[in-house]
Formats: C-alpha cells, sequence, structure tokens
C-alpha cells in the first residue's frame, strides 16, 4: 500500500492541473464502476442494478473513446479495444456480470425461452448449449441471478438500438442523387470490393476450419465484403483532400457497397434462417430486398409528408425527432417483416428521410438544427455499448489454440487483399492503391456483421474472435498505409 500510495503522490505531483483533476475524477468513479460490475449489493429499487450496469459500460467506453482519440486512432478502435480488455481482466477475476456479458446473444435467447415459461435450466441449455452452461447457471441461480439477467438483457437490447441509429445516420450521409452520378469508376471499385473478399471469405474458411458449414462460410465470406469508410474519409478530411478525383471514387464506391453489403447480407441471412440454398429461394430474398428498397424509395416520402401535417402543431425540433424516430423504426420493423435484417430498414430510412420536408414549417420558421444532430445524442450514448460489448465477447483464451490463429490470419490476408485489389477496378486512375486502402478498414460495419452471424448461431467464440481480430488490425493498418499512398501520388 506504501509504494502504491508513493507513486500515486509522484504521478500527481508531475501532472498538469487538468490532467490531475481529470485522474482524480476517474479515480473517484471506480468504485462504482467496480461494484457495476460486482453486484453483491441489494438494491430497493429494481431498476438500480440495470442503472448501474449500463453507466458502468458506458463509463468503459468513454475511457476507451478518451484514449482512442488521444493517440489518433478511430473511436469505434478505442471502444471495442477497452471492451476487449474489461472482458478478459473481468472474467479472470470473476466479475458475475461480465461472466454473464461474455455469453452475448445467449443471454438474449435465454431470456426469451424463460418468457417462454422454460424452467432456468432448460432456457439457458437451449440458448447456449449444454457446454458453457453451468457456469451461467450457477449465476443465474445465485442471489443476483435475475439482477444479472435483467442488467445483460438491457444492455443486449440498448446495443441493438445502438447500431439502428447508426446505420439510419450512415443512410442520412448518403444521398440517391449522388448514387446515380457517381462514375462507373465507382461501380466498379464496390463491385469488386464485394465480391473478391466474399470468394476469399469463402475459400480461406473453407480451407483452415475443419468439417465447416456452408452457412458460417457464407456469413464470414460477407463479413469480409463489409467497409467502414468514415475511417479513410477522416483521413481524407485531415489532408484536405475530401475534393479531389481519389476521394471522389472512394466515397461513391462506399455508397454502392454499402447497398450491395446488406442486400449480400439480406441473402445470406435468408439462407441461414431457412436452411434453403437453392436459386428460387435466392432469388426470392433478392426480390423481397428489391421490393422493400423501392417500396420504402417511392411510398416512403408520401407516408412522411402524412405524418409530418399530423404533428404540425408540435414544436419544430419535436416533430423532427418523433418523426426521425418513429420513421426509422417503422422501417426497421418492416424490414424484419420482410425477412431482411432491421438494420436495412434503418439504413434505407436515412436515405429516405431529409429535413427539405420541414421547410415550409408554419411557413414563416426555420430550424437550425437538422435531422442528425437531433439523432446524434442517441447514437453517442448507444452505439458505444454495442462496441463495448462486441469487445467482452471476444474471449481471448481461444486464440491460445494454433487453429484459430491460422484462421485469424488466412481471413485478414483474405480482408487486405480483397479490398486492395478492388482499387485497380478505377480505369484510369493514378493513384488506385490508395483507393483501394481505402476500401480496406472493417471498422463498425464489419462488427455489425459478425453481431449478426453470431446472433444467427453460425459464429462460434472463436470464430467471432478471429473476426474481430480482423476488424482490429485492418482498421490499425488502413490509416498509416493511406496516408503515406495519398503523400506518394500527391
Amino acid at each position: 500500500m506504501k509504494i502504491c500510495k508513493t507513486i500515486m503522490t509522484i504521478i500527481m505531483d508531475n501532472m498538469p492541473g487538468r490532467r490531475r483533476l481529470f485522474i482524480l475524477f476517474i479515480l473517484a468513479l471506480l468504485p462504482s464502476v467496480v461494484s457495476a460490475f460486482e453486484f453483491h449489493v441489494s438494491h430497493n429499487d429494481p431498476v438500480a442494478p440495470v442503472i448501474l450496469g449500463v453507466t458502468g459500460i458506458l463509463f468503459v467506453a468513454l475511457i476507451g473513446r478518451f484514449s482512442a482519440r488521444k493517440l489518433g486512432f478511430p473511436s469505434v478502435l478505442g471502444e471495442l479495444l477497452m471492451g476487449i480488455l474489461v472482458g478478459n481482466v473481468a472474467y479472470y477475476f470473476h466479475f458475475d456480470l461480465i461472466m454473464v456479458l461474455r455469453e452475448g446473444p445467449a443471454i438474449f435467447d435465454t431470456m426469451e425461452n424463460l418468457l417462454k415459461g422454460e424452467s432456468l435450466e432448460l432456457a439457458c441449455i437451449n440458448a447456449i448449449g449444454v457446454e458453457g452452461t453451468w457456469h451461467i447457471l450457477d449465476l443465474l441461480r445465485g442471489p443476483h441471478g435475475s439482477e444479472l439477467l435483467q442488467v445483460a438483457h438491457t444492455v443486449d437490447v440498448f446495443s441493438r438500438y445502438g447500431v439502428i441509429f447508426l446505420l439510419f445516420l450512415v443512410g442520412l450521409d448518403t444521398s440517391i442523387d449522388e448514387m446515380r452520378k457517381v462514375g462507373p469508376d465507382s461501380g466498379r471499385v464496390a463491385i469488386v470490393g464485394v465480391l473478391l473478399p466474399f470468394l476469399l471469405g469463402l475459400i480461406a474458411s473453407t480451407l483452415l476450419i475443419e468439417d465447416v458449414e456452408f452457412h458460417t462460410s457464407l456469413f464470414l465470406g460477407a463479413t469480409l465484403a463489409a467497409t467502414s469508410v468514415g475511417i479513410s474519409a477522416m483521413v481524407l478530411q485531415e489532408m484536405k483532400m475530401e475534393q479531389t478525383e481519389t476521394a471522389r471514387i472512394i466515397l461513391g464506391a462506399a455508397v454502392f457497397d454499402d447497398v450491395l453489403g446488406l442486400l449480400m447480407l439480406a441473402i445470406v441471412s435468408g439462407i441461414v434462417v431457412t436452411g434453403s440454398i437453392d436459386l428460387i429461394h435466392i432469388t426470392v430474398i433478392v426480390v423481397m430486398a428489391s421490393l422493400f428498397l423501392l417500396a420504402a424509395v417511392y411510398l416512403g416520402p408520401f407516408f412522411i409528408r402524412f405524418i409530418v401535417k399530423l404533428f404540425r402543431r408540435l414544436d419544430l425540433i419535436e416533430a423532427k425527432m418523433f418523426v426521425s424516430y418513429l420513421f426509422v423504426m417503422l422501417l426497421a420493423w418492416m424490414a424484419n417483416l420482410s425477412g431482411l435484417a432491421t438494420i436495412i430498414g434503418a439504413f434505407t430510412a436515412g436515405l429516405i428521410l431529409q429535413d427539405a420536408y420541414f421547410d415550409s414549417w408554419n411557413d414563416d420558421r426555420k430550424c437550425p438544427i437538422c435531422i442528425k444532430d437531433l439523432i446524434m445524442p442517441l447514437e453517442v450514448i448507444l452505439v458505444p455499448i454495442f462496441f463495448v460489448l462486441m469487445g467482452i465477447q471476444v474471449k481471448l483464451e481461444t486464440f491460445l489454440q494454433e487453429d484459430v490463429m491460422l484462421l485469424a490470419a488466412g481471413l485478414l490476408v483474405a480482408a487486405i487483399v480483397g479490398k486492395v485489389v478492388s482499387g485497380f477496378g478505377a480505369f484510369g486512375v493514378k493513384n488506385r492503391w490508395a483507393i483501394g486502402i481505402g476500401m480496406m478498414p472493417r471498422g463498425e460495419v464489419g462488427l455489425i456483421f459478425a453481431a449478426i452471424g453470431k446472433s444467427l448461431g453460425v459464429m462460434s467464440d472463436a470464430l467471432f474472435s478471429a473476426v474481430v481480430l480482423m476488424v482490429i488490425v485492418t482498421t490499425l493498418l488502413s490509416p498509416p498505409l493511406f496516408k503515406y499512398c495519398l503523400r506518394r501520388c500527391s
């Protein structure tokens, strides 16, 4: 204890005032965060454990985001790495909440099975499986089992809401008019950048996973096809190259990439859910997805104008918030009803919804706050929960297996090669290497695809951890390599 006090004294004495206050603030909150993960205290209010647990997750996300930005990395990377660190350290010290959260979507399924009337033991076995059930059962049978289940279920729900708002914002930043205007170069880059990683993912999983199921290979390929161009966009903005030909091709390709990637996700998810891989079924899925997108794009504006009229008596900011929330949730639900992922509906809602629908509000009032500014606070709170939760579910002990490390290396090679080669789809452009590397980071989109695969039961813990490692490495490598290629050819 004396040594610890001495070290803390030295650190505090040699630290600037603002940083000293920040460290003291963090240290003051640590006991609350630790208690949020321990659950050894009884609460009079049944909501109190939920509040404490979710706040603890957000606190971890805040440290990750702050640290990543301080080091010049994307926020998503800091949140993900903090989740991995906290998840595995807390698991080693047997923190109850983390032990439960590491099971991921299985806890959501356990809660659903319990509500159907199944016993706790049977609900866990059906959701988690026989092998990993018993240590979770011991926790859930304990004095705080119901509280642990409530918090884990709430965190899972919040993270799913976060993904919906994240894809909605991606859609808001995407213009249908720009999709029509982007040249053939962007289209070719996107097509190659989706199909080639998908095929390489199929090949890598077939070669490196013994007795792999075809559904698993399909989902791995779809995950490798994803692109998180936001990281490359930040680099372009930092280097003041947003208006260059390279930037236009990358951003244009990213628009097509999002649409093609989500369509591929719809096809693969449909095949996994139904167990059918025949051409007729795939055609039905493509037709359903296309009909949903067309109906949403062409009928959505009429619905928006209708509900805007209904809310004329509300304040403009209130109306924007309510209309946006109702529309994104409606399309997310309708997408799920059509057999598609909810994020496809959220992305489509972002494509359609515009501030222009509110321009003539009461004829004389203008709103300085746009829809994106109103939705951003929800995204800022809920999305970090998703990334930290994804990190917590990464089980580092799985990397002790040689075949898992070999699989992670194979997926990484396939992920890098597939996107870098896509840059050569831009004919007549000098800096094709930069275009390919700009399409390389997977970031949040790759994590969302992997999370859906895990929730559908086609990705094991080891496979999920290997995919997360691929996401981390491509996200780390992309910014420095992208800057190097841009400087070399500028």
